[in-house]
């Protein structure tokens, strides 16, 4: 474990230093001056390159690389050109609202997904099963921001329950909160009903049912434990998905968050802002797949090392 651990976290510094070189090589090659686009058009020539000596632009590539590297280091992802605030800072102040939207999105799609897989798969073939599952593949097909101004136009507009956009109150994180894990809830179901479907055809389920045991008892004590293991994966990846930025959601309901912050850096270009997010975002993502492949490991020791 200590060996695979390490090793999880080599790659994961490695990943880290692919993806900021990348994000470095790429912000720095597309179109565009990032100090013209902060100044706005009618910045004089003076102007421009005093800033661009004062934020290091003319410095060589390398040099820029190696100064940005020490920086995150230390924490420091610099400071926003638009906003003029520690990126840090911002980070700080938008994670919260993605939390709390992820964590009520990943609540509703399990609820949902997990509930409407064990329905379809109990009912193998019946109506019930064409109906959660077409539910499920609905839920896959159409895309997040069609479910996202659906809701906001049948729910907050034409009905008035909660309201289109912001979070100031508790209930604004409802519907973009569906919105989000609707299409979590169909995978989910799908991926259920698949894996329970296969393991109540085990050989164990004959011998539970053989000793007496209910249809329930079968079903959730037996069958269900089992075929969990893979929907907790997914679950666990899709924890790791949503709080690194549910960008369309957040931008749709106007949230303060991780999503929304990337796409007003991409909008007003600016480097500190958008690497910050993009960096931020990575880790989270390789923590979710760490703590994926953690819990597996952990509910199914058949896959431990030596076993």
């Amino acid at each position: 474990m200590a060996k695979n651990i390490g090793r999880r976290v080599l790659q994961t510094l490695l990943v880290l230093f692919c993806v900021s070189l990348a994000i470095f090589i790429l912000l720095r090659i597309v179109p565009g001056d990032a100090i013209t686009t902060m100044m706005g058009e009618h910045a004089d020539a003076e102007t421009i390159a005093r800033l661009t000596a004062e934020m290091d632009l003319d410095k060589p590539f390398y040099v820029q690389f190696w100064t940005y590297l020490k920086d995150i280091c230390t924490g420091n992802f610099g400071t926003s050109y638009t906003l003029h605030k520690p990126v840090t800072e911002l980070l700080a102040a938008a994670f919260p609202n993605t939390v709390k939207l992820a964590l009520i999105a990943a609540a509703i799609a399990w609820m949902i997904g997990i509930l409407c897989g064990v329905v379809a798969a109990v009912t193998k073939d019946g109506i019930l099963d064409r109906l959660f599952m077409g539910f499920s593949l609905f839920g896959v097909s159409i895309p997040v921001f069609m479910v996202a101004m659906v809701l906001q136009y049948l729910i907050a507009y034409r009905l008035g329950w909660v309201s289109i956009s912001g979070v100031e109150k508790w209930t604004g994180f409802i519907l973009p909160a569906v919105a989000l894990g609707w299409n979590s809830a169909g995978s989910i179901a799908r991926l259920t009903r698949s894996t329970l479907v296969e393991v109540l055809q085990e050989d164990y389920i004959d011998t539970a049912k053989a000793k007496g045991l209910g249809r329930p008892a079968v079903i959730f004590l037996h069958a269900l434990r089992n075929a969990m293991l893979p929907v907790i994966t997914m679950m666990a990846l899709q924890i790791s998905s949503l709080l690194s930025g549910a960008v369309i959601t957040e931008t749709i309901f106007s949230i303060n968050g991780i999503g929304r912050l990337a796409v007003d850096a991409i909008t007003s270009r600016d480097i500190p802002l958008l690497q910050g997010t993009v960096l931020f975002t990575t880790v989270i993502v390789i923590l979710g797949n760490l703590v994926a492949d953690c819990l597996y490991t952990v509910l199914d020791p058949r896959i431990r090392k030596g076993a």
